[in-house]
């Protein structure tokens, strides 16, 4: 009887783990700064506030405790908004949103980061290797089950 109400405690507790497991997200910078001293490649994933597949990927694929745990176990992980006003140092060069509009509501201008990453379709996804330049890339909505196929 002990036994098995160890094994529905620990059961029980790996379940609130898994729910509990998100990604730990960075800038480019401190992934690229934490590469230096640990090489392991950078998850990258380019959104917009505005684009409902954007939304619906971090719902249910960025919130998936298997996604989340994979990222966090193998890759830096960067959220950078491809319409957003942040400054981004990146191969020795700064990227900044010089038309970005702050009073506007929707789609707003696209960051030089985007254009030079040369963005196709939100959202997308780029792992860049432990070097810093892109290795892969993907573009449009996954399921935990696609990403972590593109992840391994």
């Amino acid at each position: 009887m002990m036994k098995k109400l160890l094994l529905v405690f620990f059961l029980v507790m790996s379940a609130f783990t898994l729910q509990a497991q998100e990604i730990r997200w960075m800038s480019l910078e401190e992934a690229l700064a934490k590469q230096k001293k640990n090489p392991k490649p950078i998850f990258m994933e380019v959104y917009t506030d505005w684009y409902a597949q954007c939304k619906l990927f971090e719902a249910n694929t960025l919130q998936h405790p298997e996604v989340a745990d994979l990222i966090n176990r193998n890759y830096y992980a960067v959220k950078f908004n491809a319409e957003g006003n942040s400054v981004v140092s990146y191969k020795g060069n700064s990227f900044n949103n010089p038309n970005f509009d702050p009073n506007r509501k929707g789609r707003n201008s696209a960051h030089e980061l985007t254009t030079f990453l040369k963005v196709e379709g939100y959202p997308s996804i780029f792992i860049l290797n432990r070097s810093g330049d892109v290795q892969e890339k993907t573009t449009g909505f996954k399921t935990p089950e696609e990403l972590i196929r593109f992840l391994k």
